[in-house]
């Protein structure tokens, strides 16, 4: 088979079908009767809205909205809001999905939800975008709220954002801080959750060097992304005195072997610049090129898809950790597997996000302050935790890091399925 129709093959699957194969490869391994895997693949609610919007120079315009609620047998829905011009209904029905099996692998009281406004961003100004959040608050306010589902910021959306839909869903069912995760501290939110995910991708890279014996400090690291999490796994990985050669961003990607200056890198990328223009020593190399680099590490920290049929046989890392979503698709898998490639699934590497909306919820419904440091040694224990019961998994039946990781979350909703009575 050709590498062009390989690839065919591996963009034919979407995120939402690639995650449901993930879900059946679960329920093989776990040997459940037949039927529960596709009770599992099911989403409890969708709700699609329309927004009119009137816009600052009197036009009127139509926006779509969606929200996907896919299990809730664990506890309330929870899962962000992006807004991207490209954020369809299969993409939030897989980040739905994903969530739930985050969650349960986290041992998070959550089910899973996404949502989206399908929306460039970019071509709305600041008022039309507080106009828009307020209208998708209160048009899903009646399956929202501390106890049915909490979304957080995703892809284009932030602390802002959350505050703009807070205040809205206040408006109609009075003070509720813990209907929104991702808040400014001053509005309930939690000290460290923007630097959550990265930091957790780094807890997950050392737990799994500790346990396959790979000295950290002697490896080379690119990471592809510099935004909320690429920018935080190269601060955590710097601090520790980990080497990192190569990173990327939307305005290009960076080079040098020796290693680069970080400091120099965020302190561009804070002030608005690319990477390529933080002004440092370093090669100018095309994005494309950063995830076939001679490295020992990759994070992918960017878009879903980044590793796919067509280059992952060109992918030079030992060891690939997920902070993205969905970066590598099933048929990059396979590849990868076949060569000897370790990967640490997005499940459990990218899950620090989700341990900072637990702790902000939780101290939103007891109004008792959660402190950074406590919560820092909590995102530490858990995500330590989750991936040494990964591995365990995966070591005693022969199986993919990915496959165990799937196993070991269906395998507790489904637990809360049975105990509730419904399978």
């Amino acid at each position: 088979m050709t590498m062009h129709s390989l690839s065919m093959i591996d963009h034919g699957l979407t995120p939402n079908v690639a995650v449901n194969g993930y879900i059946d490869q679960a329920a093989e391994l776990l040997e459940l009767r037949p039927g529960v895997g596709e009770i599992l693949k099911i989403n409890e609610r969708e709700v699609g809205v329309q927004l009119p919007l009137r816009r600052d120079d009197g036009s009127l315009t139509v926006v779509q909205g969606y929200r996907v609620q896919h299990n809730g047998v664990r506890g309330p829905f929870k899962g962000g809001l992006r807004f991207h011009a490209r954020a369809d209904l299969n993409q939030s029905r897989a980040f739905a999905s994903l969530m739930t099996w985050k969650a349960a692998l986290l041992d998070l009281p959550f089910g899973g939800a996404h949502g989206s406004l399908l929306i460039d961003p970019s071509d709305f100004s600041t008022a039309e975008l507080e106009a828009l959040t307020r209208q998708y608050a209160l048009a899903i306010s009646h399956i929202v709220g501390p106890d049915r589902d909490v979304p957080a910021p995703d892809l284009n959306t932030d602390a802002r954002v959350m505050s703009w839909f807070l205040d809205a869903y206040s408006s109609r069912h009075g003070y509720a801080p813990g209907v929104v995760t991702g808040k400014p501290v001053s509005l309930g939110g939690i000290p460290g959750r923007d630097a959550a995910t990265g930091r957790g991708v780094v807890h997950v890279l050392s737990a799994a060097a500790r346990r396959w014996n790979i000295d950290l400090s002697a490896q080379r690291v690119a990471i592809q992304g510099f935004g909320a999490v690429g920018s935080w796994v190269a601060r955590e990985l710097d601090a520790r005195g980990v080497r990192v050669v190569a990173v990327s961003d939307a305005g290009g990607a960076v080079l040098n072997e020796r290693g680069l200056a970080v400091p120099a890198l965020v302190r561009a990328a804070e002030a608005g610049y690319s990477v390529a223009d933080a002004g440092v020593a370093y090669e100018r190399i095309a994005p494309a090129e950063l995830l076939t680099l001679d490295c020992d590490v990759l994070v992918p920290a960017a878009t879903g898809e980044a590793i796919t049929a067509l280059n992952a046989d060109l992918v030079r890392a030992s060891v690939i950790v997920e902070g993205a979503h969905h970066p590598v698709t099933p048929q990059a898998d396979r590849i990868l597997a076949d060569r000897g490639v370790r990967v640490v699934p997005d499940i459990v590497a990218n899950g620090g996000g989700l341990i900072g909306s637990y702790v902000e919820w939780a101290q939103n419904l007891h109004q008792y302050p959660w402190d950074e440091q406590r919560f820092l040694a909590e995102l530490r224990i858990r995500l330590v935790g989750a991936f040494g019961q990964v591995a365990e998994f995966s070591e005693q039946h022969g199986c993919s890091y990915r496959q165990a990781a799937y196993a070991v979350a269906v395998e507790r909703v489904t637990d809360a399925l049975r105990l509730r009575g419904r399978i």
